[in-house]
């Protein structure tokens, strides 16, 4: 039986979550790419040069974790590189989803303040965390995958320099999907609450803490690889609580 046959349901879903970021715009073009760990050395890929609107059965391709194929008529994507990286040190990740979400993509090339990095509603904290600018790299390159290295164990959610965004998850695509569509949001809220002038306000470090109720309450692993972090208050407050 074909791995095509084999995870038919689970192919489905990840072409209705590459639809998706097509028809929200969080892709053009050719851009951005999805994967998705069906089995322990094969990977539910997109193609290479597709619109994410186009991606059917037809044209989706199956890695082992070396990043090579094992079933597919047409390359995988170019950034195979990144994906193998990830698979790789992070075990514990079933999904990735890479694209450009246009508000987003506003914090990748903005000096500003990466105002992700802290935390600001329920929801983007407990399900998504923190999240890191990594360092511009070439698209496609050993390089770009290697820029995330030293963010990998601590983060699910990265934003890459002048390019995009990144999400990994323990869960399955459809939840990188979800969580893509939270944070995007997330930057919009954040990108209207700076047109209003004032300070920002950020959940409080006690606030934050009891948080860890509903994290438990939901079942929500803390981000990055197991045991990375304690709790949310290390997460987030590395240092200890503010002002002391």
């Amino acid at each position: 039986m074909s791995y095509l046959e084999k995870h038919s349901d689970k192919v489905d879903v990840f072409i209705k979550v590459c639809h998706h970021l097509a028809a929200h715009q969080y892709v053009t073009g050719h851009g951005g790419n999805l994967a998705w760990k069906l089995e322990d050395d094969v990977i539910l890929i997109t193609p290479t040069k597709h619109n994410k609107g186009d991606v059917n059965r037809d044209n989706v391709v199956f890695l082992n974790l070396e990043g090579k194929t094992i079933e597919g008529s047409v390359p995988p994507t170019g950034e195979t590189p990144m994906y193998v990286n990830f698979f790789r040190e992070r075990p514990d990740v079933q999904a990735v989803l890479h694209c450009h979400p246009p508000h987003l993509n506003a914090f990748v090339i903005s000096d500003a303040p990466n105002l992700l990095m802290r935390p600001l509603f329920p929801e983007t904290i407990t399900e998504v965390g923190p999240v890191p600018l990594v360092p511009y790299g070439e698209p496609l390159t050993q390089k770009l995958a290697d820029n995330f290295l030293p963010f990998l164990q601590k983060y699910n959610a990265f934003l890459m320099e002048n390019h995009g965004y990144v999400f990994l998850t323990p869960w399955d695509i459809k939840w990188a999907q979800m969580c893509t569509d939270l944070l995007e949001m997330t930057a919009k809220h954040v990108i209207h609450a700076r047109s209003l002038g004032g300070n920002i306000k950020e959940i409080g470090f006690e606030d934050l803490r009891d948080m860890g109720n509903i994290m438990n309450t939901r079942g929500l692993p803390l981000p990055g690889a197991p045991g990375a972090w304690n709790n949310l208050e290390d997460l987030y407050y590395p240092d200890g609580p503010p002002n002391n």
